[in-house]
């Protein structure tokens, strides 16, 4: 949630940043102009009831010096009478605003970090550095590669839950548990990570503290006759784990990665990623968050992203950096960095991890809080990104280890978690 201070004392400049995201600010009927009005509400509210303090303590002051003269203190009992019912009026209304203003800042997206690049589309964002060779021979799609070894089932996946959903057996099966263990692995006793186990179904409260809720709905998974949901990424529980605490600044940065399926309706996207793995409803990954001050956040962010690009490169995956321009960075996020691993039956680079700095932002929303040693509390900055994409890395695997007999090649690191096994075929 944007600060609301900041939102006072920085109007022009907060709605400048938002602006670069495409966000229509002047529009009085959007979630900024309602802002405004809102905001403009409550401190008329504020101050008409200052005045009515004033004028109730005017008035019990004629009152005590009445009774104290033992004159008649009708008049003034009545008014002081009118102006406790004002009072409890005006308290009701700015109950009212109060709740209202929270709402819609709810609905307002982070605004971005000075040193994103500017863009109207994902066209406009900006390229940092690429590692690896890619590889340009024709190689078949994953799909087909996975179903002439018979290791990925896309039509028992669509009889058991439907489309976007894929059954992997035998060595596939095998190689998704190893992607994961390695990830784990690596990110636990050489990045320095505490790993955490967390519910793949969360409540309101908790989607809503990293700003899944209430814009994103129609993409998540809701239970039916609760109100909860499947997660959409560890992000949400690994964060709300300090949900309404202070934390103290000596244990900052907090360090997080924990594996979860992830469940998302996909519903923004019809017709795109259709056959494959590349979209599905239903997908493995592993998530690093951290928990760090303000003044460390973009610094901790290439560290973050330093680690996912660790995973690509012992996996001997070619891949690319890019910085999302404003159009392009996600609603709660203020700067963001994608890896795109490359899949060379396509010929493209394709995002398999997405690393952000939220700055502030969530940790408002979630009430997650830090004190300096005789400080006051102040917003905890996060962060996360996927540590990988396990499914997206087991297409990258397929596709990159490729030979024209039809096997795969297995990654060195991954043959120990493999049995010692070198190839699939």
């Amino acid at each position: 949630m944007i600060d609301r201070q900041a939102f006072r004392r920085s109007f022009d400049a907060m709605g400048a940043a938002l602006a670069r995201r495409g966000m229509d600010i002047t529009d009085p009927n959007g979630a900024w102009g309602r802002a405004r009005a809102l905001d403009a509400h409550q401190r008329e509210l504020k101050s008409e009831a200052e005045a009515l303090q004033a004028e109730r303590n005017r008035v019990s002051k004629l009152i005590g010096q009445k009774k104290g003269k033992n004159e008649d203190a009708s008049a003034e009992l009545a008014a002081m009478g009118e102006v406790s019912r004002k009072v409890k009026e005006l308290e009701s209304q700015a109950k009212k605003a109060e709740a209202a203003f929270t709402a819609v800042l709810m609905e307002i997206p982070n605004p971005l970090h000075e040193s994103v690049p500017n863009g109207n589309s994902e066209d406009d964002n900006v390229e940092i550095r690429r590692w690896g060779t890619p590889r340009t021979d024709a190689v078949p799609p994953h799909w087909d590669i996975g179903t002439d070894l018979g290791i990925l089932d896309f039509e028992a996946g669509a009889t058991l839950a439907g489309s976007r959903f894929t059954v992997l057996k035998g060595a596939a099966a095998r190689l998704e548990r190893a992607l994961m263990q390695f990830m784990l692995n690596t990110h636990v006793d050489e990045h320095g990570y505490e790993e955490v186990w967390v519910p793949a179904i969360v409540n309101r409260k908790t989607m809503t503290g990293t700003g899944q809720l209430p814009k994103f709905e129609d993409d998540l998974y809701k239970l039916e006759g609760e109100d909860a949901f499947l997660i959409p990424t560890a992000e949400v529980p690994v964060t709300n784990l300090y949900q309404d605490q202070i934390l103290d600044a000596a244990r900052l940065p907090i360090r997080h990665c924990a594996y979860t399926p992830c469940f998302r309706r996909e519903a923004g996207s019809a017709g795109r990623d259709v056959r494959g793995m590349i979209r599905q409803h239903q997908f493995d990954k592993v998530e690093l968050v951290h928990l760090t001050t303000v003044e460390r956040a973009l610094s901790d962010l290439e560290t973050l992203t330093g680690h996912a690009e660790a995973i690509l490169q012992r996996l001997d995956l070619p891949y690319r950096l890019i910085e999302l321009c404003g159009a392009d960075v996600g609603f709660s996020a203020q700067k963001t960095f994608d890896l795109e691993v490359w899949l060379p039956s396509q010929q493209c680079y394709r995002e398999i991890s997405s690393c952000s700095s939220f700055g502030q932002f969530q940790g408002r929303r979630a009430g997650i809080r830090y004190r300096e040693e005789g400080g006051k509390p102040q917003a905890v900055a996060t962060l996360n990104g996927s540590g990988l994409a396990i499914g997206r890395c087991l297409v990258a695997i397929l596709e990159n280890g490729w030979q024209p007999d039809g096997s795969i090649t297995i990654p060195n690191v991954l043959r120990p978690y493999m049995g010692g096994m070198q190839q699939i075929s």
